[in-house]
């Protein structure tokens, strides 16, 4: 049997949780009100991108605007495109300058400010459009050209002295406001594209000793750096060697990453019970050619390279055509949240007695003055993301599980603030601040009950429908849930309302239950009612303890994995409500007039990060 060596991605392979590359998108740049350095005319501004490494959090230049002549007020027309990661924290840094050569070298040129964001940051504000101060920071001087320079080292910027910089000299005050930049996020068009297509086969070899063969496709998008990603599977047809697949849709991102001419792989398998499928074929496309539809361009002769070595007269190994192609764009995740909608985040804590006593090192609720416990943890790294997307602010915090003063009852829904009337927190600072205060007041008791605060926030989604809020409750637990029939009973019911559900394990119990609400494997039921959707992902906090200590790391793999599914579980709901985005607000329309651009030198403004 032939067997390529990718067979493993192939036989664990789920069509549904394949790695879908992320949306892109178009981040334009404009400032108003900048330093003026220029002695007789206005500064000549150009704007340089940097993004910053995840694991060694160093700062990398992305790209360059073009410069502008002559003008306090730009309006950059090179874009800078970017990948974007909903859960993920994508760090930016935004540095400009006054241009007074041709010299690449930014150390030349003299700095007019720089802006901290988060791609997050962009995209969530009201129609994807943020405006920051642009501030002077800490910088030092470059010791060519004593021209003040932005001082970042290991992605944090390090104050030198004013006085070894003589920076009271040329009016450079750290923390100093000096105009403000405009950064406006759409994303590209054609990553709404969904692509939907139909093959069959003729004359496939024979790979079966009794029968014919049983084949399927795998397809494959290629890399920038030459390798193949999976991103679709057929099924299989039962005994022949003329399959007709169904008609399967993929988003063209998925297919082709947005670049039409990229080669698309496609490899013939004949399926076997034990998973060593055997190779019959491949051959090689692109969306472009795809597109064209049915026609004589679209018969692909299917080619086994091994047997083409060894045998003269081999042709090929049957055929593949392309019987339909058509392509439609779809209302994505970020058209919602560009609308106007709004992810309300509400956490909920365990506060049950199997976490150990909170005075004690070894309790999962331990405050160490050194770090954090795994609660707050949990919660920082899931809320750093998801508040960029919630235009107040205001979270709610709850608890579950503990004996409140002063008359000691058992309450499994509790405000952390103390405030019955609004639990919510300012921030995710707040958040943490009213979870210590909780600890020194309410005693830690049981059962671990989840039902009423998933019906709490159930509440809350049931109220607003109309697509301008989706929830998100976060609970954190240590335990084996005791409500487990009421919880189910919530969640069906909760699958029908604008909100998701992420649950966080912390502790060595077993989670088996948690898994079971999961519902990756079955869709959870109650009462012989399937939910509509699956809205609960589950992860275990051990699964993401970093042994090298590295808590930044592995704290943005667990945001990650838990918030992954929130963009696809936003846009089911909508659909299936026949809600369409809302427009955006529009954007202020004062454009000043300003001189003509000058390109810099080339500068690659495509990449990942």
């Amino acid at each position: 049997m032939e067997q390529p060596e990718d067979m493993a991605s192939l036989s664990e392979f789920d069509s549904l949780a394949g790695s879908i590359p992320a949306t892109k998108v178009e981040i334009t740049v404009s400032c108003r009100n900048l330093l003026d350095k220029d002695m007789f005319s206005k500064s000549d501004p150009l704007c340089v991108m940097y993004t910053q490494g995840m694991e060694n959090k160093q700062w990398r230049e992305f790209g360059r605007t073009e410069v502008i002549d002559n003008t306090l007020n730009p309006d950059f027309v090179r874009k800078f495109i970017v990948d974007y990661f909903f859960e993920e924290k994508q760090n930016l840094r935004f540095d400009l300058y006054d241009v007074d050569s041709k010299s690449p070298d930014l150390s030349k040129h003299d700095f007019l400010g720089q802006a901290f964001c988060t791609l997050g940051e962009i995209v969530g504000s009201p129609g994807s459009r943020l405006e920051k101060p642009l501030t002077i920071g800490a910088f030092s001087l470059n010791s060519r050209t004593g021209k003040p320079m932005p001082a970042v080292s290991n992605g944090g910027l390090w104050m030198e002295s004013l006085r070894t910089t003589g920076l009271e000299a040329s009016g450079g005050v750290p923390g100093k406001k000096c105009g403000t930049i405009i950064l406006s996020a759409e994303e590209l068009s054609n990553c709404r594209d969904v692509a939907t297509m139909q093959f069959c086969a003729n004359k496939l070899d024979k790979k079966d000793f009794f029968g014919k063969s049983d084949p399927f496709l795998v397809f494959y998008r290629s890399n920038e750096d030459g390798t193949f990603t999976i991103c679709h599977k057929t099924e299989v047809m039962k005994n022949t060697l003329n399959p007709v697949w169904q008609t399967f849709s993929i988003p063209v991102r998925a297919l082709c990453n947005g670049d039409y001419d990229r080669t698309i792989k496609v490899e013939v398998y004949d399926w076997d019970r034990d998973g060593s499928h055997d190779f019959i074929g491949e051959f090689t496309t692109s969306y472009r050619e795809l597109a064209r539809g049915q026609s004589q361009f679209n018969i692909y002769e299917v080619v086994n390279p091994k047997k083409k070595m060894k045998k003269k007269k081999y042709v090929n190994s049957g055929t593949v055509t392309l019987l339909s192609f058509a392509v439609e764009s779809e209302c994505t995740f970020l058209d919602y949240i560009k609308g106007g909608t709004q992810i309300n985040f509400t956490v909920a804590i365990d506060f049950t007695a199997s976490n150990g006593n909170p005075s004690q090192s070894t309790s999962l609720h331990y405050m160490s003055p050194y770090q954090l416990n795994a609660y707050a943890l949990a919660l920082t790294a899931v809320g750093e993301i998801i508040q960029h997307y919630d235009s107040d602010k205001m979270f709610p915090a709850l608890g579950f599980g503990a004996k409140l003063p002063p008359d000691g009852r058992v309450s499994h829904e509790f405000p952390l603030n103390g405030n019955q009337e609004n639990p919510s927190c300012c921030g995710i600072d707040g958040i943490l601040e009213a979870y210590h205060r909780s600890l020194r007041t309410v005693q830690l008791y049981g059962p671990t009950n989840f039902a009423p605060v998933v019906t709490h926030v159930a509440r809350n989604a049931a109220a607003v429908q109309d697509g301008s809020q989706y929830s998100v409750l976060l609970i954190i637990t240590d335990g084996v849930i005791s409500d487990m029939a009421q919880t189910k009973e919530a969640i069906v019911n909760a699958a029908k309302l604008p909100m998701s559900i992420i649950i966080v394990g912390v502790g060595q119990a077993e989670f088996d239950a948690m898994v079971e609400l999961d519902g990756d494997d079955v869709r959870i039921s109650s009462r012989g009612k399937l939910a509509e959707r699956d809205i609960v992902q589950f992860v275990p906090f051990r699964d993401y303890v970093d042994r090298t200590g590295n808590h930044v790391l592995s704290m943005a793999r667990l945001a990650r994995d838990v918030l992954a599914e929130i963009p696809d579980q936003l846009v089911s709901y909508m659909k299936a409500q026949g809600i369409r985005p809302r427009p955006p607000p529009a954007a202020p329309t004062h454009s000043p007039t300003q001189s003509p651009a000058r390109t810099p030198p080339a500068s690659p403004l495509h990449t990942h990060i």
